[in-house]
């Protein structure tokens, strides 16, 4: 379970020992509240009402992390140049007002990294609005830099994104690895080719974007922190970042949460204001994996090996399509329990799935990365960390059992869950990432 979880449970608890103790009735007010935390323990969606009680952690995590962080985060000198991503969201749309009403001299740039056709995305059927996307959303940056009173530039990486990003997406979904894009947009693309571009005008003094992160200064050199919104925080998506660049980036977004975000934005009246939020793949939108994944490669038939009684229970279309931990689309239906995808050899084309979400085969102590993106000193990567294996609220304590020649090998405390290669294997300490490396 996540830490949240156990701090709602022990408040819970609290609420029934009290309860016990204090009331004649106390008893009923146990029952209900024993109820909530087996909801809480055992539904991962949680509902209504543990989402509300979680809504009121959140909100005093959120106060206890501002005061820590805000002591640290980096802030650029008054008056300097900053050039803002603006993507035409609500994110990048507030970065930019946060950096003008502060006094920085700022310029926006929209970028445009894929194109469908080009890119021999012919099977993805388009909506009206979905051809005209990227545009929609070039327009909505240009009405925010335009009421900000801004300069805004618009510069074209799609060659780049698909040299850079998705040919290798493509190659290690083809080692039936499950690698992610996101991580790679942000190294190759976001901060190199565009940061590049911005640097070869000397008059900018730094790059800004809407990520929920933070730059953290301590004694003149620079770290990447988590940002004040625990659940929001895309620093594992940042940690490929090369650690010389961040002393030239700024995240204004830092110190504040999605809500806050939004209501910067309706209170300024931003055109963007109520945007929904963009999902999916970094630069092209949200997509049906398979489908997508069907542009590039074949599909090729083959065997459902029960991983313990190693009998056959079905077909599958192809392993490129599936990773672990996966329940959908395996249509495996009549069990006593639903099978999750817990090995798959691309050999072979044997996809290998273990009944029961609990299941032992889909839980790991020990994960190692290689090509590992240091982020602070060697020195700092050792003894007890907080690691995350993907993108979510979650963080698992661990040990670090080995750092040598970019491979980093660590053991958690607690089995975790369907630990994927190609995935990033992000480390912390103390709200710090330390870096990242790709899962083997």
């Amino acid at each position: 379970m996540t830490k949240t979880k156990w701090m709602l449970i022990g408040i819970l608890l609290g609420i029934i020992f009290t309860s016990l103790f204090l009331w004649e009735w106390g008893w009923i007010i146990s029952l209900i509240f024993s109820f909530i935390i087996l909801i809480v323990m055992f539904n991962p969606k949680g509902g209504k009402i543990t989402n509300d009680i979680k809504n009121l952690l959140q909100t005093m995590m959120e106060t206890n992390r501002k005061e820590t962080f805000i002591q640290n985060t980096f802030l650029p000198e008054p008056g300097a140049k900053i050039a803002v991503g603006l993507s035409g969201g609500v994110d990048s749309a507030v970065s930019a007002l946060l950096l003008k009403q502060a006094g920085y001299k700022v310029e926006a740039f929209f970028m445009r990294n894929w194109d469908s056709t080009a890119n021999s995305e012919l099977n993805h059927i388009l909506t009206e609005d979905e051809i005209c996307q990227q545009e929609l959303d070039y327009n909505d940056a240009k009405k925010v830099a335009n009421q900000l009173g801004i300069k805004l530039h618009r510069v074209d990486f799609v060659k780049e994104y698909w040299t850079l990003v998705f040919k290798k997406f493509l190659k290690e979904i083809e080692l039936g690895m499950t690698p992610n894009p996101d991580i790679f947009c942000n190294r190759f693309i976001k901060f190199d080719k565009f940061f590049d571009h911005v640097f070869s005008d000397k008059s900018f003094d730094y790059v800004a974007m809407g990520h929920y992160a933070r730059i953290v200064k301590i004694d003149d050199e620079f770290f990447l922190g988590e940002a004040v919104d625990y659940f929001k925080d895309q620093t594992y998506f940042l940690a490929e970042i090369k650690k010389e660049k961040l002393q030239k980036i700024y995240f204004p977004l830092g110190e504040l949460t999605k809500k806050e975000v939004r209501q910067i934005a309706l209170d300024n009246k931003l055109s963007v204001a109520e945007k929904k939020d963009s999902t999916g793949i970094c630069f092209i939108g949200k997509r049906n994996f398979p489908e997508f994944i069907n542009n590039y490669f074949d599909k090729k038939p083959g065997d459902i090996i029960d991983e313990t009684t190693n009998k056959k229970i079905g077909t599958h279309d192809g392993v490129l399509f599936y990773t672990i931990g996966q329940r959908r689309g395996l249509n495996l239906g009549g069990f006593n329990q639903p099978y999750f995808v817990s090995n798959k050899n691309v050999k072979t084309n044997v996809l290998y799935v273990s009944n029961g979400d609990l299941n032992a085969r889909l839980f790991s102590t020990k994960i190692t990365a290689t090509n590992f993106n240091l982020l602070v000193d060697h020195k700092e990567v050792m003894g007890n960390v907080e690691i995350k294996i993907r993108h979510s609220e979650v963080k698992y304590e661990a040990t670090i059992i080995s750092f040598d020649k970019n491979v980093v090998i660590v053991e958690t405390i607690k089995p975790v869950r369907a630990v994927t290669t190609g995935q990033e294997l992000v480390l912390y300490k103390d709200y710090i990432c330390l870096g990242g490396g790709q899962i083997v």
